[in-house]
């Protein structure tokens, strides 16, 4: 006996499900190794625990939750107001539609693996500019999508070379201000503007520089290297911690993110 599910199914059903696999897919790219997949994940708890009340019949908070719910729209718009700018940004370009007639709104073949960062050349650069007390703020990202932050300065899309970071962060070239953006073996961009983070237990002796670094690393999942200026020492940032760093542990920790 034929399922009446396969017989109802027409073509434009096929069409609806694949347009909105493709707008999630295209969502998820948006927000992936953000903190936003936290948030989601915080609203799906929250759903589930709805839910659960409802079942339950614990008629009072389940009252309260769906109340919360019920603003669900309105907060989402708000939380997430920069992926949704940014999703519309992507509609409106031309590249979209590029993409279509590509057929690479879904790409499941392997990504392509560039050359590897080169862990000791990466942390002679950096101990090089420790050493002439020269401040530096460079980001590390695998496959985090930055372009936002990387819009924000000037685009390089170079093969790193200790040469070019030193000479990046040299206190007389124009795009010493702000941060270095590195994916695999290539410096993405150079003088980027980063969030700085607003956190109030921050001591007062990190100034600008180190703000930004635990602000871009609360937004992304990325590690954040910063030289300061006035003494030379170096720091290693992550989800929003800062520590001191020596260069063996250095380099032990940008082989065990980029690897």
């Amino acid at each position: 006996m034929i399922n009446p599910l396969f017989i109802s199914l027409r073509l434009l059903d096929v069409i609806d499900i694949l347009l909105v696999a493709v707008l999630l897919y295209q969502l998820y790219n948006l927000v992936k190794g953000t903190i936003t997949i936290r948030i989601l994940a915080g609203i799906v708890v929250v759903l589930v625990i709805w839910k659960t009340v409802e079942v339950l019949q614990m008629e009072l908070v389940a009252n309260i939750l769906g109340q919360f719910i019920g603003m669900g729209a309105i907060a989402v718009i708000i939380i997430f107001q920069p992926e949704l700018r940014k999703f519309l940004v992507r509609l409106g370009n031309h590249q979209f539609l590029r993409k279509a007639t590509r057929g690479s709104f879904f790409n499941f073949s392997p990504m392509e693996s560039n050359d590897e960062l080169d862990h000791a050349e990466m942390s002679r650069a950096i101990w090089n500019l420790s050493a002439r007390k020269t401040g530096a703020l460079i980001v590390f990202t695998q496959r985090n999508d930055l372009s936002n932050y990387e819009s924000t300065g000037i685009r390089l899309n170079s093969e790193f070379s200790v040469e070019l970071i030193e000479s990046i962060f040299y206190k007389n070239n124009p795009l010493h201000d702000g941060a270095v953006i590195i994916k695999d073996n290539t410096i993405k961009a150079a003088s980027c503007v980063l969030p700085v983070s607003d956190r109030q237990d921050i001591p007062s002796k990190f100034g600008l520089r180190h703000r930004a670094a635990i602000g871009i690393s609360e937004h992304s999942d990325v590690k954040v290297v910063t030289i300061s200026e006035e003494t030379g020492q170096v720091h290693f940032i992550e989800k929003g911690n800062i520590n001191l760093i020596d260069r063996n542990s250095l380099e032990s920790e940008l082989d065990d993110f980029l690897s």
